[in-house]
């Protein structure tokens, strides 16, 4: 026989001797019992926290309202329309009295007499479902919170931010206080603690003499344990640990362990392992991005070569901790009687765009050293990308400067055009054809002539692109910068000076990554 555990049952009947029998019987069998006299106050008693009635019986003749009423009101609350109610009538004993009954909330109906065991049977079978449907209702809710913190947690960009999410979505999934902590080379053991369902989070730096401990001893998994002295509430904690890569440092959730059941160990267990791969997908980019970045900055000009009779100015700015490394580049070498000069972009944003700049890079300064003009050496890259990288596609603006003269031949394969600034105005320097990678010719070149005091002005495309603007708008943005700085400072300004103050204008906002370089030819003496 499966044995019930004790509830807490309200009486209703304004029978003083009746009460006393049915309250006395679901006492022997271990229930605590409250009671009322009329509807009133039955619903009353309903609604006071600190009742907690797990199910009413209640007689259908009532002083100021009749049981059925009393039961269609607990039934149309949302606060009690999960209690059972069990109806008990001497007098509406027919067949159309129990039917109203049913209809209008009674789980039960029993007619008087009434026997102790089907009474107690009746409130057995009755509180068995509603606990079980209790559980299975609060389990779907703690589940439904479990996805969402798991969605949240998977989009976050930094630890602290992820950590921030899981300790808030981990306390809307347990209704309760939860801390959660982990590593990283950037920031160390650190914790986040919500005290209390709704509670403000705490960022803190974590107790490394408690979390230190590794029950997993390196290896891969999920371990669920009790501490009995945890730091961070009074009593015992669930904790979990857990980890997803050996020889990571791991995760670590606590949770205070008051009545915690079973189906929630299991869902903390979950939410472990979720927390746990989200923490390892963001080192894991973290590390990428790092690697990537080194990769980038590496294959940069360590120094830009003096040009006698011209400024040049360059600038490369990762983007932000949120967004992947891409594959901007910029080259500049010097040749006798001429400077040449290119900046380019690689599609993508991963280890592998950086990888790819470094080949192409590489290939450019070899065709550089065969003196070739920027036309062909585009067609040469060209050719050489279809036949070796030919899922890649790249831009570049490669362009050679007569110093004699300032007569510039520039080629450019896609790249945002170059712009000319000067005399007060910046304009664009058009002749563009296709982007590198594709199959078509590339050795078209556009000729003109750089003035004493003029500037020419190369960038990628995260100077120029935002969020909700058009590539027009950005080059407009742009060109107005330019206006403001260069056109403005009579051409013999300080050319470092305002590269740092464009980058830190125009391109404060970019989600990409930014080039830039300057190149001015000198006011003759």
């Amino acid at each position: 026989m499966t044995v019930v555990t004790a509830a807490d049952i309200l009486v209703v009947d304004d029978s003083p001797s009746k009460r006393y029998v049915i309250t006395s019987w679901l006492r022997r069998e271990g229930h605590r019992v409250v009671e009322a006299a009329a509807g009133e106050d039955a619903l009353t008693l309903l609604h006071d926290e600190a009742v907690a009635v797990e199910l009413v019986v209640l007689d259908v003749r009532l002083p100021d309202i009749d049981g059925f009423e009393v039961a269609e009101r607990i039934k149309s609350d949302p606060r009690t329309a999960a209690v059972p109610v069990i109806h008990i009538s001497a007098t509406a004993v027919h067949a159309v009295d129990r039917t109203q009954g049913l209809i209008r909330g009674a789980d039960a109906y029993l007619a008087e007499p009434i026997d102790p065991d089907e009474l107690l049977a009746t409130v057995g079978a009755l509180l068995r479902y509603s606990r079980a449907r209790h559980r299975a209702e609060r389990l779907a809710g703690r589940l439904t919170r479990l996805v969402a913190t798991t969605a949240e947690i998977n989009a976050a960009t930094s630890l602290p931010e992820l950590l921030r999410l899981a300790a808030v979505g981990a306390s809307r999934v347990f209704d309760g206080a939860v801390a959660v902590a982990a590593t990283s080379p950037e920031t160390g053991a650190l914790a986040v603690q919500v005290d209390a369902a709704g509670a403000v989070p705490v960022v803190r730096a974590a107790y490394r003499e408690h979390f230190d401990i590794d029950p997993l001893d390196g290896a891969v998994g999920a371990e669920l344990f009790v501490q009995e002295d945890g730091p961070w509430w009074p009593g015992a904690v669930f904790r979990v640990v857990a980890r997803v890569k050996a020889g990571r440092e791991p995760l670590h959730i606590a949770v205070p362990a008051a009545g915690f059941t079973d189906d929630d160990r299991d869902v903390l267990r979950q939410l472990g392992q979720a927390i746990a791969l989200a923490v390892e997908a963001l080192r894991s980019y973290d590390e990428e991005r790092r690697t990537a970045l080194t990769l980038q900055q590496s294959m940069l000009p360590a120094s830009l070569p003096p040009v006698p009779g011209y400024d040049i100015a360059v600038r490369y700015r990762p983007a932000s901790d949120h967004a992947y490394v891409g594959g901007d580049f910029y080259e500049v070498v010097a040749v006798e009687g001429h400077i040449v000069a290119a900046i380019g972009d690689v599609a993508g944003h991963s280890l592998r765009a950086a990888t790819i700049m470094a080949e192409v890079r590489h290939a450019l300064r070899a065709y550089l050293a065969e003196d070739h003009a920027p036309g062909l050496t585009l067609e040469r890259l060209n050719r050489m990308m279809l036949r070796f990288l030919p899922e890649e596609i790249v831009t570049m603006c490669l362009l050679r400067i007569e110093l004699a003269t300032g007569e510039i031949r520039l080629a450019n394969a896609g790249h945002p055009p170059p712009l000319r600034v000067g005399r007060g105005r910046a304009t664009t320097v058009e002749g563009r054809v296709a982007l590198l990678g594709v199959p078509t010719v590339h050795d078209a070149e556009t000729v003109f002539t750089l003035d004493a005091g003029e500037s020419l002005v190369l960038v990628t495309d995260g100077l120029i692109e935002r969020r909700g603007s058009s590539f027009n708008e950005g080059l407009e943005r742009l060109q107005a910068a330019l206006v403001a700085g260069l056109a403005a400072d009579g051409g013999d300004g300080d050319l470092e000076a305002f590269c740092d103050a464009l980058l830190l204008g125009v391109g404060d906002e970019s989600e990409d990554d930014q080039a830039m370089l300057v190149i001015r030819r000198a006011i003759s003496a």
